[in-house]
């Protein structure tokens, strides 16, 4: 799967998406790459509505029959949703990791923080290098 060129990336294998469902947020999730690597995701750890979170800070767990792997704040802010659907059904990360897959959304604490993301191209680069 190509990752969407509309995308910011990490290199810790997270996903944003501008603009999220709540006002001023972004969403976040997990690379394709990243759901691959896990393997079958069985269980999804996410932060609480009202956290807040500082970038690089891990915020939440995705367990797979292989292992658990920590989430990471992509930027600094308050969580003020979480994808509830997860709960029930993990395994949606690793079927849509770019649409129904979402982990949570985020308000960032400063809207500079994006700038330092990569876009597709440079994540796809630092993923060959």
């Amino acid at each position: 799967m190509t990752n969407p060129a509309d995308l910011k990336y990490t290199v810790e294998h997270e996903w944003l998406r501008q603009p999220g469902e709540a006002a001023g947020s972004v969403r976040v999730g997990i690379t394709d790459y990243a759901q691959d690597a896990l393997g079958d995701i069985v269980y999804v750890s996410l932060p609480e509505v009202g956290a807040t979170v500082a970038a690089g800070d891990a915020c939440g767990e995705l367990e797979s029959t292989k292992s658990v792997s920590d989430v990471y704040a992509p930027v600094s802010g308050e969580i003020v949703a979480v994808n509830e659907a997860l709960d029930a059904t993990p395994e949606l990360v690793n079927n849509d990791p770019y649409g129904a897959g979402w982990l949570f959304e985020v308000v960032p604490a400063t809207p500079d923080e994006l700038d330092g993301l990569l876009d597709a191209a440079g994540y796809e680069a630092q993923l060959d290098g």
